[in-house]
């Protein structure tokens, strides 16, 4: 198979519409961006204060006045602009972020995620997660779908939780899932994989769409 992050982070990039304004969380997440369609230009938010982030900058170009969330140095487009905190969580609380995309310690069939602390091990905080995923208008959680063999899709969330019932959808190497009221729907497969293997690398029980189709992984 392909490299892992490469397909989860290409198949995430489709959800993304012309025009959105995206907060892209770090590591995988910030691979989106790499993939989009052709024709689809978004802007990028950072909740460090940043609207019109561009992509990581090139070696021996790095401002170090400009860098992203993760302390990553970044790039601008033409018409960024650049906000003190207070103003960027009011965009993000205000409904003006069309979709947040992260990864997770945790998610489970209600929409519950944990993603942020395992107790007991040294975290540098929260960040801007819990304002994201209740404040944008659609949460996509980009994850590769177990760790090290163990479980990440369950039943129930076991860490402390970021947020409740707010994950609209689960993007993986091995399928794309939502979350319904009634649990978390496959609707796409990956080719490499049987329903039954996602099945058994997933502890909540799945329910498997009428019509499954095979993951665009292009």
């Amino acid at each position: 198979m392909a490299d892992i992050k490469k397909i989860i982070a290409a198949r995430t990039a489709k959800e993304i519409k012309d025009g959105d304004v995206v907060n892209l969380g770090i590591g995988l997440p910030t691979m989106v961006a790499d993939y989009l369609p052709k024709g689809v230009d978004i802007v990028l938010q950072s909740e460090n204060g940043i609207m019109g982030m561009g992509s990581a900058a090139e070696k021996g170009q790095e401002d170090v006045d400009i860098i992203n969330a993760g302390a990553q140095y970044v790039s601008t487009k033409p018409g960024a602009m650049f906000f003190d905190s207070a103003v960027s969580f009011g965009i993000i609380r205000g409904g003006h972020v069309d979709a947040t995309i992260l990864g997770a310690l945790e998610v489970d069939r209600y929409g519950n995620i944990a993603n942020w602390i395992v107790p007991g091990k040294m975290v540098p905080g929260m960040g801007g997660a819990m304002d994201l995923v209740v404040g944008a208008k659609k949460v996509i959680v980009a994850m590769q779908h177990t760790q090290k063999g163990a479980h990440k899709i369950l039943r129930e969330c076991r860490l402390p939780l970021t947020a409740v019932n707010v994950v609209d959808m689960i993007i993986t190497e091995m399928g794309v899932m939502e979350i319904t009221k009634d649990g978390i729907l496959l609707t796409e497969i990956h080719p490499d994989y049987t329903v039954e293997q996602v099945r058994e690398a997933t502890e909540a029980d799945l329910i498997i769409h009428d019509d499954l189709k095979i993951m665009d992984v292009e």
